[in-house]
């Protein structure tokens, strides 16, 4: 039997498994995270996030979506992982290391009653150079980038954080179909390694409406890296301020742009949500 925990970030729920310490050797990661994924069949999520050990950092974190391929990278997801070592005893520091795809990202953890209540994250720099997006574009930053799919064109700015994203502006985020067109420009020829699509709305220099097409996983409840391209995005067009309130459909995130260090910071809560066995 394996043991898992289903935690969420905004709604942006995963399975989580501690493999740590050569816990829950897992043979075939890919068709696992397809099977717990299925809302229908498995547990319900949208992927899979193992917990392992790490020779750089304090943990490592693998992370697959809900179609079983690997992604480099998730904010929500990574919250949830800080949450999970801690609570559980893996660690007592409240500063912890994880390692990614992307990178390490260091975590800071909001301790209440013994337990994680919200989790603050370096995300890193973001990344504007097309070719590591990756993007295909002749512009840097890229935003400007025309791609017209079914009957609207779409302008967006592109940013990495770890992971493609592309970031356009619509009139009421609201009531956007936001599956007829994040299934077409996901695969656009554009993105060679596919992308995430955020549909946003610009409230004030201060606040942002989200929703996102996640690259594998469909549209979710929220994303972490997503909240953190469009602010970027946002800054760089000038539309906000570096310090924005990103609005998703499952809460709310806190993003800033240090200039400073040029680093993202990403500010949320993480929850636990019921814990069970799998058969191996």
């Amino acid at each position: 039997m394996i043991k898992f925990t289903k935690m969420h970030g905004l709604g942006n729920d995963y399975v989580y498994i501690d493999c740590t310490n050569n816990n829950n050797h897992i043979e075939n990661k890919s068709n696992l995270a397809k099977f717990v994924s299925n809302r229908h069949f498995g547990i319900g999520s949208d992927g899979l996030i193992l917990i392992c050990d790490s020779e750089i950092a304090d943990f490592k974190m693998r992370m697959f979506n809900y179609d079983g391929s690997e992604a480099e990278m998730c904010g929500n997801g990574i919250r949830c992982v800080g949450k999970f070592v801690y609570d559980k005893g893996l660690t007592r520091k409240t500063e912890i290391t994880i390692e990614t795809l992307a990178g390490i990202k260091t975590l800071k953890l909001n301790i209440e009653n013994n337990k994680v209540d919200t989790v603050k994250v370096d995300m890193g720099e973001p990344i504007l150079a097309p070719k590591l997006i990756p993007v295909i574009a002749n512009e840097q930053p890229v935003k400007n980038l025309k791609i017209k799919a079914l009957d609207k064109e779409f302008i967006f700015t592109c940013v990495s954080m770890g992971n493609p994203h592309a970031i356009t502006v619509v009139n009421n985020v609201d009531d956007f179909d936001v599956e007829r067109y994040g299934k077409i420009l996901e695969i656009d020829e554009h993105f060679p390694k596919r992308c995430n699509i955020e549909f946003i709305e610009i409230i004030d220099r201060e606040n942002i409406k989200m929703r996102v097409w996640e690259r594998g996983a469909g549209e979710t409840y929220a994303c972490g890296t997503g909240a953190c391209a469009t602010a970027v995005a946002c800054n760089l067009n000038n539309y906000t301020n570096s310090k924005v309130n990103v609005e998703l459909l499952g809460g709310t995130l806190q993003i800033e742009w240090k200039k400073e260090d040029n680093h993202i910071y990403m500010t949320g809560t993480a929850n636990t949500v019921f814990e069970g066995e799998i058969e191996a």
